[in-house]
């Protein structure tokens, strides 16, 4: 991904790696919960890019220091994170 991604390169991003950890079997019902939450925040039409990535943040957050996520999901998380982060109205 270059650093000029727009806005909406970056959130097909997040939610495609955020489909494949809610689809990923391995990674806890928790956390894939709180993906799919994150998911929902971010196809929602009435909402801003910068609300979306907000609301998907903030679900995120709380579940990206479980201790029983996998590394490779807790790295995904993370990715997203970064990506999201970057999201302004």
């Amino acid at each position: 991904m270059s650093i000029q991604a727009s806005t909406e390169e970056k959130l097909k991003m997040a939610i495609s790696i955020l489909t494949g950890i809610v689809n990923d079997t391995a990674v806890p019902r928790n956390i894939r919960r709180a993906a799919a939450n994150a998911l929902t925040y971010l196809r929602d039409p009435k909402l801003s890019a910068g609300v979306k990535a907000a609301n998907a943040i903030s679900a995120l957050d709380e579940i990206s220091q479980d201790p029983n996520m996998p590394f490779h999901a807790r790295t995904r998380i993370w990715q997203v994170l970064s990506m999201l982060e970057t999201i302004r109205d």
